[in-house]
């Protein structure tokens, strides 16, 4: 049975229960269509025999026999006689049961040669007389017509069944018809590792369909997953070559005269400081990813660490002109881990000085909003336009250098903060305009009970 299809499997089990279940109706009819033939014969001729019996009356002494008495109908011969026995009216097919004597609401059997009939017999009776009704009627013709019947049986259900199992092994190939979708697609995803390709199946209700449109999801997650690996990688890969060359440069040059190597080695130092907060950054983002991001949770100030954060950032601001401005206040608790937070908002701030105004503002902002802590880090620079706001979360995207009026980053600050503001079970979101600055905002679960 395994090396059939499932296709096949279900037609054979079908067509096995059909013809089980035709065999099953054969033997019903066999054991009980007879004795019902019979019994219908039997129920004919007693109803014939008591309508007949209502047409007979008595006028004047003579027998009545109204005109719409026939003597033979459906197969039931009628015949009236007296008191006497002597024949009124119809008859019985050669004298059929002349030697039975007349009782009156009994069904008996007589045989006339080959042939079995049924006879029964009724009376009416009154002051001028006796009349006597009996019927009879053939017991072969019930029987002719079970078997004519039984023989259309068993030349139908053979057809009957071969139908049915033809019939189900067409729907069964039109309804494993996408499954065999499905496993053409992903042969040829896992055979060209193209995953742009879809199975396609449609709108539908059924089990099938659904399963077509999980298996799409799925490769378009895997297409996505794979795609931002390539791109990752790429990214990583262009953004250490450059520190790794500088370094390498130095150090030919502080080889080349090693009394004057000082000045190469603080290039050096500063360039390994670069990548090694890069590495930092991607190892964090990774463990990210693969759920493993151990966080050391504890109460933090959080508004106090707001304006720690607002207070460093005033001497690189200074370098733009830039006015930092503070609205927190302390006793904001949250329980986290305040390296995280901190990066978190030294990376907000540093974006707002990079894209902010020069001589404009950076404000820093933070306060409870029913279990909640809002904070907003707003600035008054060029602004995100429609297409960066579909990018900015995205590991190394940068906007267009010739809309940024400073130089530096990778493009890791942005996803670092959706991550950490993530791990602590928070969210965060932009507004902004081009031109009219950019606002960024998380929301961290507060503290009910401060410490």
């Amino acid at each position: 049975m395994k090396r059939l299809s499932i296709k096949a499997r279900v037609t054979l089990w079908f067509t096995l229960f059909l013809t089980l279940l035709a065999a099953l109706a054969l033997g019903c009819l066999l054991a009980v269509g007879g004795q019902l033939t019979e019994q219908g014969s039997q129920d004919t001729l007693k109803r014939a025999v008591s309508r007949g019996l209502e047409e007979l009356d008595w006028e004047h002494g003579q027998p009545d026999i109204d005109d719409d008495l026939k003597s033979y109908e459906d197969g039931v011969w009628l015949a009236v006689y007296d008191q006497s026995g002597v024949l009124i009216y119809g008859g019985l097919p050669e004298d059929l049961g002349m030697d039975q004597p007349f009782e009156e609401g009994a069904l008996r059997t007589c045989r006339q040669g080959q042939e079995v009939w049924y006879l029964y017999d009724q009376a009416r009776r009154s002051a001028e007389g006796t009349l006597w009704l009996r019927g009879a009627v053939a017991a072969q013709s019930a029987n002719q017509a079970f078997l004519l019947l039984l023989r259309l049986a068993l030349v139908a259900l053979p057809f009957l069944v071969l139908a049915a199992a033809l019939g189900g092994y067409a729907i069964a190939n039109r309804v494993f018809r996408p499954v065999r979708q499905i496993t053409r697609a992903a042969e040829q995803i896992s055979g060209g590792q193209d995953l742009s390709r879809r199975i396609a199946l449609g709108e539908g209700q059924d089990e099938i369909y659904t399963l077509a449109a999980t298996f799409d999801r799925m490769f378009a997650r895997l297409e996505a997953s794979f795609q931002a690996e390539k791109q990752f990688t790429s990214d990583a890969s262009h953004e250490l070559r450059t520190p790794v060359a500088v370094i390498l440069a130095q150090c030919e040059e502080a080889l080349a005269d090693p009394c004057d190597s000082a000045q190469a080695l603080q290039v050096i130092q500063s360039q390994a400081q670069g990548m090694s907060a890069l590495i930092s950054q991607l190892l964090t983002l990774a463990r990210a990813d693969q759920g493993r991001l151990q966080l050391e949770k504890e109460p933090i100030d959080l508004g106090e660490l707001t304006q720690m954060v607002a207070a460093q950032m005033e001497e690189t601001a200074a370098a733009r002109k830039i006015r930092v401005e503070c609205e927190a206040q302390s006793g904001l608790w949250v329980q986290g881990d305040e390296t995280m937070l901190m990066r978190m908002l030294l990376n907000l701030a540093e974006n707002g000085v990079k894209y902010g105004r020069e001589g404009g503002f950076l404000r820093l902002s933070l306060a409870r909003e029913g279990g909640f802590l809002e904070g907003r880090v707003e600035d008054d620079g060029i602004g995100i336009t429609p297409q960066q706001r579909e990018h900015i979360w995205e590991r190394f995207y940068q906007a267009d250098p010739s809309r940024s009026p400073s130089q530096g980053g990778v493009g890791l600050g942005l996803p670092m903060v959706r991550t950490i503001v993530q791990a602590h079970g928070g969210t965060v979101w932009e507004e902004s305009r081009p031109g009219g600055g950019s606002v960024f905002r998380f929301r961290l679960p507060a503290m009910e009970t401060p410490p």
